[in-house]
């Protein structure tokens, strides 16, 4: 009976302690969290040793009566399954060790977990050869359980398993410090006395030896091992809990199927219709952009919550920003959000924050910070971050540089000296770019920037520096302070920028030249030559002296007549007709279609040069093409580019269109009178 009373004894102290653990064994199998998988295997090791134990209660309660024969086939089955629990409590002792072990990376337990598998397999097949072999056990005539002989190698075997396992343990134990020292030597302890309980279980067959040897052996675990980190995961959750009160809502989601959940919950935003748990995050999260984000960053909201643009934010990055309004209480207020993978590869944390008192009282300290700098005209003239700045006296050109400490964003004085253009002349055979160092010399000219900021907000120049041999593209910005007295001139490095509009523009450009182009043509249409017009109107207001240029306004005569008579083939013909004279006479210069039979050709460089000649070589061809009767007869119309006067493109364009009209007229006059 003493035998049935240890086992029920031990059993009853497993469920006080390990309750909590053992309930963990409904988890789901294959969880990628690596403590769950620790818990998991832990409440295997648990549940087969409850098994043991009530197997060994069971055999306890029926030995008392093996010699009634009808009981026998039970005592039997009961012995058998004695041996396969202690065989599962190896089994499952073993793959906690490893997962428990392995889970800081130092080991990897594939050698452990085969081993022990073998043993088990082994074991199962010893109990099968055992019914015609009586190496283990075997019953005699009264029905009386005897120890077979055979036992003592395979426990032996058990024995030399579970001290290897345990010097393994106390090795990595030594190699580790701490609390988590403590820990693993519990681990070791519990595997050397499960080990030695084992051993000497065989010597007293009849002694519930090894019951009590697992019931100590868990008791360390559970005081040493399980409750330690129960107590510091309580400490660590403590410190999530406070660190959540900082946000208005946390989302841990998987990044696959989009099933979430929601914490740190703040009662005060309960507008925004959100949900503790739910099974698609992405549609979720744009029901509620809908119902909470201002309308004019809705769409802007939405970019950021689809699968692809988060594994595309957070390529790379440990984390990924961005911010945007939501409307609580009718009141739009400024929320940041930030995710960040959660460290097991397949789960996002997405953290919501309410920015907006934070905003306003950063834009209350810049306004109070920008009365009180001593360097307030150039602060209230910068619109981004430079590498230096240089605060120019306009009248003597005296000069202080200061340079950008991008950690505080605070001015440091750098240097100082008693002429800025002076200096800057000698430097820019030394760092200036071969090909841009007359450009430069052209825009550091102190009269020009006093004329053109006289008229503009500010006198920009892109330009590339060579640095120990690299070359980098940088930004000059010339701005006049508040009181007209100095020049407050800022140096950027604009390389990154540059070399990504570059790649930008290389990807779109082929679509964009196929949108530009003409169907009919070929050559350039009127999108075309707004974007040209649009890009030489922005140099233009910019203070910048853009290159020389003239514009040839041309119209083909007779379309209606021929497309009215001949039909609209022999019509489309003409036009092609047209755009090739264009084509070959001003053969360095883009040609525009930019109507039914109308087209421009922008005229620059050598053409530019040679614009007169080239417009008198157009109109002789066209005199020739209407004395034959064939050929394209296109009236033309050029006009130049006066800075002094031209303050939009549309007027050279509209100087050019009216001569235009008059070389239309005396084409019609020479026509009617041939």
């Amino acid at each position: 009976m003493y035998y049935s009373v240890i086992a029920a004894l031990a059993l009853i102290v497993n469920l006080i302690l390990n309750w909590e653990y053992i309930k963990v064994f409904r988890l789901k199998a294959g969880t990628n969290d690596q403590r769950e998988q620790i818990k998991l295997r832990y409440s295997h090791f648990l549940a087969s040793i409850n098994c043991f134990y009530i197997v060994e209660f069971l055999w306890g309660l029926s030995y008392d009566y093996h010699d009634v024969a009808s009981l026998f086939p039970v005592i039997y089955s009961i012995t058998i399954f004695y041996f396969i629990f202690i065989l599962l409590t190896m089994l499952t002792w073993t793959r906690y060790i490893v997962a428990y072990l392995d889970r800081d990376g130092r080991i990897r337990g594939k050698v452990l977990l085969y081993s022990i598998w073998v043993m088990f397999v082994l074991g199962i097949m010893s109990l099968q050869f055992n019914r015609f072999y009586h190496f283990l056990f075997y019953f005699d005539e009264n029905h009386g359980y005897v120890p077979g002989n055979g036992r003592y190698s395979i426990f032996t075997v058990v024995l030399v398993f579970y001290l290897l396992i345990s010097i393994y343990e106390l090795i990595i134990a030594l190699k580790s410090s701490g609390r988590k020292r403590i820990r693993y030597m519990a681990v070791a302890m519990s595997s050397m006395v499960f080990g030695v309980s084992m051993f000497f279980q065989i010597l007293a067959s009849f002694f519930p030896i090894y019951v009590l040897g697992l019931m100590v052996g868990t008791c360390v675990v559970h005081s040493y091992v399980e409750a330690g980190q129960k107590k510091e995961k309580k400490i660590q959750d403590h410190i999530a809990s406070v660190m959540a009160q900082d946000y208005e809502a946390i989302y841990y989601f998987d990044i696959e199927t989009g099933e979430y959940m929601e914490f740190a919950r703040n009662p005060k935003y309960d507008s925004l219709y959100r949900s503790y748990v739910g099974k698609d995050f992405y549609n979720d999260s744009l029901v509620n952009i809908k119902h909470s984000v201002y309308p004019e960053d809705k769409e802007y909201a939405e970019s950021f919550f689809t699968k692809e643009a988060i594994s595309e934010n957070l390529k790379d990055r440990r984390s990924f920003s961005f911010k945007f309004r939501v409307v609580v209480v009718d009141t739009p207020r400024f929320f940041l959000f930030t995710y960040m993978p959660a460290g097991d590869g397949s789960h996002i944390i997405l953290y919501e924050k309410d920015i907006e008192d934070e905003l306003r009282a950063e834009k209350e300290i810049s306004e109070t910070q920008k009365k009180t700098v001593t360097f307030g005209q150039i602060a209230e003239s910068l619109a981004s971050n430079y590498d230096a700045i240089y605060y120019v006296v306009i009248e003597d050109s005296n000069y202080v540089s200061f340079e950008i400490n991008n950690i505080f964003g605070q001015l440091q004085v750098g240097q100082s000296g008693d002429d800025f253009f002076e200096e800057c002349y000698s430097n820019i055979p030394l760092i200036i770019h071969e090909q841009d160092r007359e450009m430069v010399k052209d825009f550091l000219n102190k009269d020009k920037m006093i004329t053109v900021l006289e008229t503009h907000k500010n006198y920009t120049l892109n330009y590339r520096i060579v640095v120990a041999g690299v070359v980098k593209y940088t930004r000059m910005i010339v701005r006049k302070s508040s009181d007209g007295t100095h020049f407050i001139i800022g140096v950027e490095n604009i390389d990154e920028e540059v070399k990504k509009e570059q790649e930008h523009l290389m990807a779109l450009k082929t679509e964009k030249e196929l949108a530009r182009r003409d169907e009919l043509t070929g050559v350039k249409n009127k999108n075309a030559y707004k974007e040209l017009e649009e890009s030489v109107q922005h140099n233009m207001d910019n203070g910048m002296d853009y290159l020389p240029y003239a514009i040839v306004v041309c119209d083909a005569n007779n379309l209606k007549k021929i497309n009215d008579t001949l039909g609209h083939v022999a019509g489309d013909e003409y036009i092609k007709a047209s755009a090739m004279l264009l084509c070959v006479v001003f053969a360095h210069s883009p040609v525009f279609r930019v109507g039914g039979d109308e087209f421009v050709a922008f005229v620059t460089g050598s053409d530019y040069a040679n614009r007169n000649e080239l417009l008198e070589k157009l109109r002789s061809q066209v005199l020739e093409n209407q004395k034959k009767g064939e050929g394209a007869v296109i009236a033309s119309g050029m006009a130049e580019y006066d800075p002094d006067k031209d303050k939009l493109v549309s007027d050279v364009f509209e100087r050019a269109d009216k001569e235009m009209y008059e070389n239309k007229q005396k084409l019609k006059e020479m026509e009617a009178s041939g």
